[in-house]
């Protein structure tokens, strides 16, 4: 089964990052989404169907632990899973994005690192995941 994901970061080319990352990890891609910020990725999740959210948490418009709490409070986006990749060092912070259900990737990050934890939070991915026929 392939993963439709939504990436949401200010900068495109950590944007890109990820999505090679991701690739090289040997994840199963389906669509993936983009966003700029919070409020974009929120309209982008109400419009298609996404198995799986990056975010980054310090971001213009809308940051991303305002995006996590509304995904929370929306009853058709609550479960989605959620990864926050970024630089952020306050543990208080990260604290309240993992009560939050998200997990928490430090930057700079492996593609083993981004592979186990979806592996972990959605229980598909890596090399061992059977042939589609």
């Amino acid at each position: 089964m392939a993963l439709n994901v939504l990436i949401v970061d200010d900068s495109g080319v950590m944007r890109a990052m990820i999505k090679k990352t991701m690739l090289m990890s040997g994840l199963p891609l389906g669509e993936v989404y983009q966003a700029g910020n919070g409020k974009d990725g929120l309209e982008i999740l109400n419009q298609n169907w996404i198995d799986l959210v990056v975010v980054d948490i310090n971001m213009p418009v809308m940051n991303g632990e305002e995006m996590l709490s509304q995904m929370r409070e929306n009853p058709g986006t609550k479960d989605i899973p959620v990864v926050v990749i970024s630089t952020e060092g306050s543990q208080t912070r990260i604290e309240r994005l993992i009560k939050k259900g998200a997990s928490f990737i430090q930057k700079p990050f492996s593609p083993e690192l981004i592979r186990d934890i979806v592996k972990e939070i959605t229980g598909i991915g890596g090399d061992d995941e059977p042939p589609v026929k």
